[in-house]
């Protein structure tokens, strides 16, 4: 049965590719076949949670303190560490449900955290297991609240330490940190010339002020905790509507309304349409989008699901470049081959300029052909997909060729068909524009 062009658009737009008897399966009706797919994202649950890392932490700290210059992390920890960084590159790379973890990596980069240092190391890869993949499919005001309720996050942009200026541990010399709630604002809701100010950003500062992280003592465990004696004290106002709530609730109430509001969704929707079909998003499908959130009170499913039924979403020009981590996932797939180790999988996303979790801004990394095509970048592409076709069993070659043929023009693949080695015709092939492109 021929691969249909609704088929490798199904597979390779939406998700990181699909091996051959998928790609069948998905011509019976690529929009079913995708929606069928969007389940939730499964973790290797044998890997260590927040509150085993915080643990990790409390043990490093102290033997650190203790032996100085003499003490070294554990080989246990540091390969922990490795498999939590690497785990979502790999369950992506062998799991049937892509286009799931293609939205994971999305709202994974939206809500970025850097892991720098021994705390940040430790406690930034368990954000995407333990906030966002359990929310991924759920509504975005679920997802919010878990996001910024996690230790990573608290701790990256500095609010664990956060105290209203009015509040009794003001007195001994702690202040209002702004970071997280400037970045909630500008990143995570809004968007940047929304509308807020620098009053709004005080006012969130202020909401989600006593929102901190347990210090795990012995056998307790770390995770969010509401330090009131860090809490600003009285009424709030944010974008115009006051805030009355005493506590916790007062931030939750701030970030529900964010969640909510029409820059948000807008905000949203446009940058999910940029990560899946296009650099220069449809206004028209971006509003289809806008309105099956509005319908279904913020949704991600659904939302997902105007996505796939928009026909704009299906149009033949492919008009995405890959990003690193987008061809390493979707070369693996496409020849059926599983990263050998969790530090093979970091080193070569780090050397194609996408470490996990090293993005180095919240900001996160850039999801347009712009940040990812200059000469260098694409000369380490060439060289990682020499090595890719090198290692692999040429005799393998003919799994792949149906797709390729369905994949690429007929000028394309009769020229990487009449390469000099099967090597040589793999690294053509993974180096061609229709490869590069989804």
């Amino acid at each position: 049965m021929k691969i249909t062009t609704p088929a490798l658009i199904a597979a390779n737009r939406f998700g990181y590719g699909a091996s051959h008897q998928q790609l069948l399966r998905a011509n019976q009706n690529p929009k079913s076949w995708l929606k069928q797919q969007l389940t939730p994202v499964i973790f290797d649950s044998s890997l260590p949670s927040q509150e085993q890392m915080a643990q990790y932490v409390t043990e490093h700290r102290r033997n650190k303190k203790a032996l100085g210059k003499k003490y070294k992390r554990s080989s246990e920890h540091v390969q922990a560490i490795r498999q939590l960084m690497a785990d979502s590159s790999i369950q992506a790379v062998s799991m049937d449900n892509s286009i799931s973890w293609r939205l994971l990596d999305f709202f994974s980069n939206h809500f970025s955290v850097t892991a720098k240092g021994a705390k940040m190391s430790a406690f930034a890869p368990t954000l995407e297991r333990e906030a966002i993949g359990p929310n991924l499919l759920g509504s975005f005001n679920d997802l919010l609240m878990s996001v910024i309720k996690h230790p990573a996050m608290l701790i990256y942009l500095n609010n664990e330490k956060s105290a209203g200026n009015h509040s009794k541990l003001a007195r001994k010399g702690k202040g209002l940190n702004e970071n997280l709630a400037r970045e909630i604002l500008e990143l995570h809701t809004m968007g940047v010339n929304s509308g807020y100010n620098q009053n709004d950003v005080i006012a969130l500062a202020n909401g989600i002020s006593g929102w901190s992280v347990k210090r795990p003592k012995k056998s307790k465990s770390g995770g969010f905790t509401f330090l009131r004696a860090a809490h600003e004290p009285g009424n709030q106002t944010l974008l115009g509507d006051s805030y009355r709530q005493q506590g916790v609730e007062q931030g939750e109430a701030m970030l529900e309304r964010l969640a909510k509001h029409p820059a948000t969704v807008s905000y949203i929707c446009r940058k999910i349409v940029t990560h899946f079909i296009s650099d220069d998003p449809d206004p028209v499908l971006v509003n289809k989008l806008i309105t099956r959130w509005q319908q279904t009170n913020g949704n991600i499913k659904q939302v997902m699901f105007a996505l796939i039924d928009a026909q704009e979403s299906w149009l033949p020009a492919q008009n995405k470049f890959k990003t690193p981590r987008d061809f390493v996932i979707s070369s693996l797939r496409l020849l059926d081959s599983k990263p050998k180790n969790t530090q093979m999988i970091i080193r070569t996303l780090s050397l194609l300029g996408q470490g996990p979790f090293k993005a180095g801004s919240p900001a996160g990394y850039g999801d347009t052909m712009s940040h990812w095509d200059g000469a260098n970048a694409l000369m380490t592409r060439i060289d990682w997909a020499a090595k890719l076709a090198n290692a692999r069993n040429a005799k393998k070659m003919s799994g792949v060729e149906p797709q390729l043929m369905a994949l690429m023009s007929s000028r394309n693949y009769t020229m990487v068909m009449r390469a000099e080695s099967r090597q040589q015709s793999l690294t053509l092939a993974l180096m061609s524009p229709e490869f590069q492109r989804r």
